[in-house]
């Protein structure tokens, strides 16, 4: 009987990871850097294949922008975290940012807005929207040349490495990386 009662909460929380798409393929109740590191060896460990996929080229970007401001801002994680893990991660930002033709210096809460913008865009058809979402100084190359970019995503070694680092920091937290 206890269990028909949290049904309506359960519910609730379904609803509300559905009304934010940010929410929909994050793991991590709330914790968008916990969410983002443990899909981080899905999403980020070999962004080779997400060529042809801009939206989830888009998304993967949003998770490295996460985790990296996660590990180093976040007092959550940034006083716990091993200095090999916020330096992995930084890296990583680094290397999506060249990747995509993110400009160092840009905000990341305006990366993280603007790559969400465009990842939404594009899944309901509309490039030109997509395009609007990633034109300013954020995008130096301009929005075309992100989009592109985007949908011909490489490799990324140092994306990979941050995107293991801060799946290894996450379960070392949980107490899930413990041998025993």
């Amino acid at each position: 009987m206890r269990s028909l009662k949290s049904l309506p909460l359960l519910a609730l929380l379904a609803l509300g990871a559905c009304a934010d798409p940010a929410a929909q393929h994050l793991g991590g109740f709330g914790d968008p850097v916990r969410g983002a590191a443990l899909h981080a060896p899905f999403m980020l460990g070999d962004t080779a294949l997400l060529a042809g996929q801009p939206a989830r080229a888009a998304r993967a970007a949003v998770q490295m922008e996460i985790l990296a401001q996660g590990f180093s801002q976040d007092p959550i994680y940034s006083h716990e975290a091993s200095g090999s893990v916020q330096h992995a991660t930084a890296l990583g930002r680094a290397e999506m940012r060249r990747a995509i033709g993110i400009a160092p210096d840009a905000s990341p809460a305006l990366v993280i807005d603007t790559l969400r913008d465009a990842a939404a865009a594009l899944d309901a058809g509309s490039p030109a929207r997509a395009e609007a979402a990633l034109s300013g100084p954020a995008y130096p190359a301009g929005a075309a040349a992100t989009l592109a970019r985007l949908n011909r995503l490489p490799y990324l070694p140092r994306v990979a490495e941050a995107a293991g680092a801060a799946w290894q920091e996450v379960r070392r937290r949980d107490g899930s990386g413990r041998r025993g």
